[in-house]
């Protein structure tokens, strides 16, 4: 006999009672019905258990599982010497993740301090030109450190690299941005890059605001739709080491007693040569301390618009009206936390959180955060605390943050590392699982020691290093232990999933910005082809789309960044595509 559930009675409906199905007679055998309606309910009940343990089970499944030392991630960041007193040391760098030898197979770039004269104790030459460190992805879940091999084993303090194929060339370049001069290093397509700094003009000044130029990051994209890539680079303050409070001399000065500097718009001539156009573009702020710049279309009116994250200050929104920006960060709700404080924001994360169609933005800073949901009006509303984020970040300083769907059921989860500034505290990282509707719950401890550990993040990616469908996670730390987190994703993967690189017209670099809307079994996402949304850090530059229970995208849309629109359909998941505008799918893994 087949047993229908009705989702509004609790009970099976059974055939009427005297047919076929059902052969006890109406009215009769009243004690042998009881027991058959009691045996039903007695199954109905053992199977809803059953379904939920088994749900239940699968999200306890899903474990990240340390493999750093196991993969050869031998990273040990240095701050310059044994203490911990100045801002430079307590900032931290990041981790970037790009494919530089073109094998289909993510690397890893980790920056590192340095000893500095004039800022790091005497005892500290011993971290005297301490290398970046570039780690080749193998295939088989180990590393190897290929820095001085491929040439990019800078010495500089450096703090973020945007990977970028700059001149359509078909392979990954690296813009390195520094505590000093930034490097920009042309990938020869051998596994070996040049620096062409001076004659691609991207150095940057040696001053701003009368001390070191310090830069913290990069942002892509065309801004001015000719075709050629543009960059803005994001810089922090004018840090003066010699300065200190001298009512608490023991504690390191708070970013608002230094001066800012200002973030700067680099335009990329036929020559192959970046000019500085800020000024021209409205968006020279020579006060402001910028910590992160995400570029995304807010308010979809066809081009790109420019969050900066600034610390202990208001944060910007440069809104792109047909190519005239206009700082709007106050008007339209993303300036300040729910408590109208600028704080200290680190960077802008992007996502659909509550499966709207809008893309929405968190922020975390060092208080607890804020999450701003996209209203469509050109506005949004903090929804920090009904988010249920407040909470799990309250009082932890929050630095890098991602979004990223760890368990492949087709909604935005969020990973955090933390760890205070002015004191070297150590605090529980954090992963927050949402419930498809924009409301999140920390669930870490459920799912690796890593998240029961006390550590001090700074940078943080998610990518999947092992091509198994699955987000991971790397992280880099400034505790005195300072090494790496490689954080492999086991059982994530037990959902299906999709990965999705995109190239336009100009390459990739003309992909970034756009908007990609999924269907899949009657369910919607939106997503966002920008993978630079972490503090220091970029994360896999593909789009990684959980699909739960459907094994097919039934509808597959994207905007290009030019405002054409390609639609593809019936799209198989547990795999790695790349479309290229106009040419369609060219590449399955």
């Amino acid at each position: 006999m087949m047993l229908q559930i009705d989702q509004n009675n609790p009970l099976p409906n059974l055939p009427p009672r005297g047919t076929e199905s059902n052969p006890f007679p109406p009215g009769g055998n009243k004690k042998g019905s009881k027991k058959f309606y009691e045996f039903a309910r007695f199954v109905f009940i053992c199977l809803i258990l059953t379904i939920s343990y088994n749900s239940f089970a699968q999200k306890k499944s899903i474990t990240f599982t340390d493999v750093t030392t196991k993969a050869g991630i031998d990273f040990k960041y240095t701050f310059g010497d044994y203490s911990y007193k100045n801002i430079l040391e307590s900032s931290g760098s990041g981790v970037t993740v790009f494919d530089y030898n073109n094998d289909n197979l993510m690397d890893l770039f980790m920056m590192n301090g340095t000893y500095i004269e004039g800022v790091s104790d005497p005892e500290g030459k011993v971290f005297k030109n301490t290398p970046d460190r570039l780690y080749k992805n193998n295939g088989n879940g180990t590393f190897t450190e290929v820095s001085g091999k491929a040439g990019v084993d800078d010495t500089h303090w450096s703090m973020a690299a945007g990977a970028i194929d700059y001149d359509n060339d078909g392979d990954q370049d690296l813009y390195l941005l520094n505590y000093g001069p930034n490097v920009f290093y042309r990938n020869n397509g051998n596994g070996t890059f040049t620096d062409i700094t001076n004659s691609a003009g991207l150095r940057g000044p040696e001053k701003l605001n009368g001390f070191t130029k310090w830069s913290i990051g990069v942002s892509f994209w065309d801004y001015n739709h000719d075709g050629r890539l543009d960059a803005m680079v994001g810089n922090f303050l004018a840090f003066d080491p010699g300065y200190f409070t001298p009512a608490t001399p023991n504690i390191m000065p708070h970013p608002s007693e230094y001066k800012g500097q200002a973030s700067m718009l680099y335009e990329q001539r036929s020559d192959g040569k970046f000019v500085d156009v800020t000024q021209k573009n409205n968006l020279s702020f020579p006060d402001s301390k910028c910590m992160g710049l995400t570029v995304f279309d807010y308010d979809d009116d066809g081009d790109l618009d420019i969050f900066q994250a600034n610390d202990h200050q208001l944060n910007f929104m440069f809104r792109n009206d047909n190519g005239v920006y206009k700082e709007v960060g106050v008007e339209i709700g993303v300036a300040a936390n729910s408590q109208g404080k600028g704080t200290g924001s680190m960077h802008g994360s992007i996502g659909d959180v509550d499966a709207d169609g809008l893309i929405d933005i968190l922020v975390v800073d060092l208080d607890y955060g804020a999450l701003y949901r996209n209203k469509g009006n050109g506005f949004f509303e903090d929804i920090t605390e009904r988010s249920g984020i407040q909470g799990p970040l309250a009082g932890k300083g929050a630095w890098a943050a991602a979004f990223f769907d760890f368990d492949n059921d087709g909604d935005l989860d969020i990973v955090s590392a933390n760890g205070t500034a002015e004191e070297l505290i150590l605090q529980y990282p954090l992963l927050l699982e949402n419930d498809g509707k924009g409301h999140f719950k920390d669930v870490g401890k459920e799912h690796g020691t890593y998240f029961s550990t006390k550590r001090s993040g700074r940078g943080l990616a998610v990518w999947d290093f092992d091509n198994d469908g699955d987000m991971d996670i790397i992280v880099s730390h400034v505790n005195l232990k300072a090494t790496a987190a490689l954080l492999r994703n086991d059982g994530g993967n037990s959902n299906h999933w999709l990965g999705l690189t995109l190239k336009g017209k100009n390459g990739p670099a003309s992909a970034i910005g756009v908007k990609v809307t999924v269907t899949a079994g009657g369910k919607k996402q939106v997503l966002v082809n920008q993978w630079t949304t972490s503090y220091l850090s970029n994360n896999d530059p593909r789009l990684h789309i959980g699909l739960g229970n459907e094994k097919v995208i039934d509808i597959l849309e994207i905007v290009w960044s030019d405002g054409n629109k390609e639609v593809y359909k019936n799209i198989a998941a547990d795999r790695y595509i790349t479309i290229m505008q106009g040419k369609g799918i060219i590449e399955t893994k």
